[in-house]
């Protein structure tokens, strides 16, 4: 039935505020987008706090060596002038302390350290390169008057490069390697034994090949011929290793240091760590915990920085060598430096210019060497080919320790 024309319509019901003009149509989903929007609210505050902590973590890892910024800048005169480019000498310092944890298994502790490992690391300005020269510990060099820790001055001396490091520390380091080669060195690291260790692991280890097995008593070192992955107290008696991998000598020990940092470099790069953040983590807290640095790397975004320079650098721009060296004429267990060879690599890092790094052969090695010594190292070294860029022999991040 239906309403009359003259019928009034009935009154529509009262709004209510859930029927209100404007109103959501359904409570529940008003309160459901509160919710979320607290959730996220607390979701974001949460990972900016863990991060905040993470980072404050790290960065408190950090080891700040003040006592040799302090030495340095008592003999600011005499130091080489900081270049004109954007360029960046770091002096890597591996020390052969026993103090620490995990340390004195290698050795009585005596109170003193000397610097196992010495790397010059240079990257040039536009962060296209990077040339990391090898120091021979046993390189005969002038050490000049260092401040020991006790506070007596040792006097200048002609002897072998890592007596400075067991005088006068890292300062007294940097300023024997900046008066052997010309090159003001701005930053410095220095890592011992259970640092590199912790590293390794970090990356979940390295892969190297080994034509022989190997059993070295000294280096703790106890391993199968073949390609395997080596982890951190396998990997330091690899790289620490001298009487019986080889033919002994600290020249050919050296190689395979910088082998293994080319693989450690470039499994760093290839296996995705820098832009994983459950990997990255591992190997920052490693890192940060390993080092000793000068005030101008002492935090963790200058490491930063720098792991972002050496990122963009592809890993067969990353060249490893050792100094041009020889054996020492009146010491056939000491080394000294072949002219002109060496002041030209100096040279050509001083002035940011290139230096090209190529593969030993046993050809090349034959032209150049002349023979060996009584102690297996070469009579003769690595000379740099007449071209507009010098080059010396050594090897690449890309080529692994396994090429």
């Amino acid at each position: 039935m239906t309403d009359r024309a003259d019928t009034p319509p009935e009154p529509d019901p009262p709004a209510t505020e859930d029927t209100a003009p404007g109103a959501p149509a359904e409570p529940h989903k008003r309160h459901w987008l509160r919710w979320t929007a607290l959730a996220v609210s607390v979701v974001v505050l949460i990972a900016a706090g863990v991060g905040w902590w993470f980072y404050r973590k790290l960065d408190g890892n950090i080891t700040t060596d003040t006592t040799a910024a302090a030495e340095l800048r008592k003999y600011e005169k005499e130091r080489p002038t900081a270049g004109a480019t954007a360029a960046r000498n770091i002096l890597l310092i591996g020390s052969d302390t026993r103090t620490g944890e995990g340390n004195r298994k290698y050795g009585k502790d005596e109170g003193t350290q000397r610097s196992d490992t010495t790397i010059l690391l240079h990257l040039s300005a536009e962060k296209s390169s990077a040339t990391a020269v090898s120091l021979p510990r046993d390189l005969m060099v002038t050490i000049p008057s260092c401040t020991k820790a006790d506070g007596t001055r040792t006097r200048e001396m002609f002897a072998q490069f890592n007596w400075a490091f067991e005088f006068g520390g890292t300062a007294c380091t940097i300023r024997t390697v900046e008066k052997l080669t010309g090159i003001r060195v701005d930053n410095h690291m220095v890592i011992d034994f259970r640092g590199f260790k912790k590293m390794v692991d970090a990356v979940d280890g390295v892969e190297v090949c080994l034509k022989e097995p190997v059993n070295d008593t000294d280096a703790k070192l106890k391993l199968p011929a073949g390609r395997q992955t080596l982890h951190g107290e396998q990997a330091l008696g690899f790289v620490r290793a001298r009487k019986s991998i080889g033919n002994g000598s600290d020249t050919e020990r050296m190689d395979r240091q910088q082998q293994f940092l080319g693989a450690l470099v470039n499994k760093v790069q290839s296996d995705g760590v820098l832009l994983n953040p459950t990997k990255l983590y591992p190997v920052l807290d490693a890192a940060t915990k390993a080092i000793t640095t000068d005030p101008g790397l002492d935090s963790l975004r200058d490491l930063y920085d720098l792991a972002r320079a050496m990122r963009a650098i592809p890993t067969e721009k990353v060249q490893f060598l050792t100094v041009p060296r020889r054996s020492y004429r009146y010491d056939a267990n000491r080394d000294e430096l072949v002219q002109p060879a060496a002041s030209q690599l100096f040279k050509q890092l001083r002035e940011d210019k290139p230096v090209l790094v190529t593969p030993h052969t046993e050809e090349k090695d034959e032209q150049q060497s002349g023979g060996t010594g009584a102690d297996g190292k070469p009579d003769d070294a690595d000379a740099p080919t007449p071209s507009a860029t010098p080059t010396f022999t050594g090897r690449n991040a890309a080529e692994g320790v396994c090429s």
